[in-house]
């Protein structure tokens, strides 16, 4: 039930929008959405499975923001920079994505579950029980994705020089997601100019 289970994604995140998570309620998600709740119970098994897949949506979100800034034109430094203003973007706009960047939960928000064993009948069900990158992990994951965009045949050197750029760069746009620049000064602009003294040595 596909179309099913992101309409109740999309009511889970607009009820998370306007209040915490644990005074989010399941029959209020259904009703948005416009399904019975048994539906509701039937996709996700629990508010819990609720939480994880909201967390795996909004965490392959961003990943695949992050696939479509590495795919932009131009070099290395132009596709970082676009890394670094969708990651910033992202997590400015989206509470949800900011926390996973810098593991920082509130208490507005559903905290990551430990993974376990999933018995769900629905396949990305299963998937969203196995959990989401930590903070860490994630940061590992978009350099990596990077890295692999970026890397052509570069070699073994060249490789842990660019692993080293690609981390650098999600590293200092997450620095402006906890402490915003000042009024005027464009953070993508001052992260390429880092950047681009890495790649004119």
């Amino acid at each position: 039930m596909p179309a099913a289970r992101e309409s109740l994604l999309d009511a889970a995140y607009t009820a998370l929008a306007r209040r915490p998570w644990p005074g989010v309620r399941m029959v209020d998600v259904a009703a948005v959405a416009g399904v019975s709740r048994q539906t509701l119970y039937n996709e996700f098994g629990s508010k819990d499975g609720l939480a994880r897949a909201l967390l795996r949506r909004e965490t392959d979100h961003y990943l695949h923001g992050v696939e479509r800034a590495l795919a932009t034109e131009g070099g290395p430094v132009d596709r970082l920079a676009a890394v670094t203003s969708w990651t910033i973007g992202a997590a400015r706009a989206n509470a949800l994505v900011r926390a996973m960047l810098t593991g920082c939960w509130g208490e507005r928000l559903p905290v990551p579950s430990r993974p376990g064993v999933s018995s769900s009948p629905v396949p990305a069900q299963r998937r969203a029980d196995a959990g989401v990158p930590t903070s860490a992990e994630l940061l590992a994951l978009v350099r990596d994705k990077a890295v692999h965009a970026l890397n052509g045949r570069a070699r073994p050197k060249d490789t842990e020089e660019l692993a080293m750029a690609c981390e650098s760069a999600v590293r200092m746009a997450l620095s402006y997601v906890i402490a915003p620049s000042p009024k005027g000064e464009d953070p993508v602009e001052l992260v390429r100019g880092v950047l681009g003294l890495w790649s004119n040595p």
